[in-house]
């Protein structure tokens, strides 16, 4: 079972309290019981589209799946400290550097830049995208931000695709399905900011 203070042992933390067995969560978010199964069990994160899935089926934020916790007030985050206590990569956790086991691809590292702030609907996150990164595309509630902060950002939005240079942005709605990725085979660095609908 996952730690506490991860998604997975959240995840697993809420159902027992809220009595719902993992098969209804899964009926009720449309995530496969064995996803959520490797989420709690192994510790593996996968992108935030069945996270804001499981969340919604939970009636709670995402952020109450990534939180450790609360403020009501401002929360300011200093540079260099972005994510300090919340931060995760997409994937199993690994042995090696920055969670990445040997032939697995990396995944996205998200930093949180707002993890402390009470009752929030918006995630701020920096994102960094590596080159040999590998996601599915994803759909949930929801919209979407994201300024590219260094690199150059390929955005696959439905049947489209659209490059981002540094200081390009762009907002869309998450419902389409969606992914982003490395468009020259470089690192990206994002600023994104996901909001879901109470």
């Amino acid at each position: 079972m996952a730690a506490k203070h991860t998604p997975g042992g959240r995840i697993a933390e809420l159902c027992k309290t809220y009595s719902v067995s993992r098969k209804t969560l899964a009926e009720r978010s449309g995530v496969s019981e064995e996803l959520i199964r490797r989420i709690e069990e192994e510790g593996y994160i996968p992108d935030l589209a069945p996270l804001v899935k499981i969340s919604r089926a939970l009636g709670v934020r995402l952020g109450t799946l990534l939180d450790d916790h609360e403020e009501l007030g401002p929360v300011i985050t200093r540079a260099g400290n972005a994510g300090a206590g919340a931060r995760f990569i997409t994937g199993l956790p690994g042995a090696g550097p920055g969670g990445k086991a040997a032939g697995d691809h990396q995944g996205l590292s998200f930093r949180a830049l707002a993890a402390d702030k009470n009752g929030r609907h918006m995630e701020p996150f920096i994102v960094d995208i590596e080159p040999d990164a590998e996601q599915n595309k994803s759909t949930h509630e929801g919209e979407e931000f994201i300024h590219v902060l260094s690199g150059s950002l390929a955005l696959e939005y439905g049947s489209e695709t659209s490059v981002l240079n540094e200081g390009d942005s762009v907002y869309y709605d998450s419902i389409v399905p969606h992914r982003v990725v490395s468009a020259d085979g470089k690192p990206v660095r994002i600023l994104a900011v996901i909001y879901t609908p109470v």
